[in-house]
């Protein structure tokens, strides 16, 4: 299901730790402050594709949502599946394992970018519309075209004479190719610009409703960042401010990840 690299990259822990400082700290913060505002409410269905270890499972268990993980590597479900109030299973965002029509909501958080060809995204989105019920919302994320270059100066990458070709590919076709898996680079994946998920999810047969930047460009400002969430004070005040901000198209390609908001039309009369 998986390509092999990518497989490899999540065996040997991938991003079991990214999303506890800094900037990944910044990006769960916004993608469950976004989830508290777009999710119908609980008790509520949520299929959560590519789940891995749960991050986003257990704090909507806890709120008191029924959550399933489906996701591709053994290790995720295993672990996945102890959490309390979630149930896990193998499974590919292009052939769910769940029937039509089951789901009040479909989180696509990693299938969108460890897809590479644009119609096995379309699949993975025509999936969720599938499976969600008539009205149901899905929530997909995509990696910024350009945060391999930004990430390449706030956290000087460009050392290393293998990171500028990385960083041209992406730019050129989205395609993110690490050459070597020893650096600690993400794996492969693709690299949306910010009006293509969308699309995606359009051609996919659902309504696109919004469309918000997670981090903003606040995800490069380094170590300031940890000193800002350190506060409860100051972490409440950035997410007011950028709430506020989030739909702004011109900001989509300056944040890391974007979410992309779609809705399947309700049954006609």
């Amino acid at each position: 299901m998986l390509r092999p690299e990518v497989l490899d990259y999540y065996k040997r822990g991938g991003e079991h730790h990214r999303l506890t400082a800094g900037a990944g700290r910044l990006e769960f913060l916004r993608t469950w402050d976004a989830l508290t505002r777009l999710l119908p409410a609980a008790p509520a269905h949520v299929l959560d594709v590519g789940g891995a270890t749960g991050v986003y499972a257990v704090p909507l268990a806890a709120a008191g949502y029924e959550v399933q993980v489906v996701d591709p590597v053994p290790d995720h479900v295993a672990h996945a599946a102890t959490l309390p109030g979630v149930t896990a299973v193998l499974g590919d965002a292009r052939s769910l394992p769940a029937a039509a029509d089951t789901a009040d909501a479909v989180l696509l958080f990693g299938p969108l970018y460890h897809l590479l060809s644009r119609s096995d995204r379309v699949t993975a989105w025509r999936e969720a519309a599938r499976v969600v019920r008539p009205g149901g919302v899905v929530v997909g994320a995509t990696i910024s075209r350009f945060a391999s270059l930004f990430d390449g100066f706030a956290n000087d990458r460009f050392g290393d004479a293998a990171f500028r070709p990385l960083v041209e590919g992406a730019l050129s076709d989205g395609m993110h190719r690490p050459s070597s898996p020893e650096r600690g680079w993400f794996t492969s994946a693709y690299f949306h610009h910010p009006d293509e998920p969308a699309a995606e999810a359009a051609e996919a047969g659902l309504v696109v409703r919004q469309r918000l930047s997670v981090e903003s460009p606040l995800w490069m400002i380094g170590p300031r960042l940890d000193e800002l969430l350190a506060s409860a004070e100051r972490t409440a005040l950035l997410l007011e401010m950028l709430r506020e901000i989030e739909s702004e198209p011109t900001l989509l390609g300056a944040s890391s990840h974007q979410l992309t908001v779609a809705v399947r039309a309700a049954a006609s009369a």
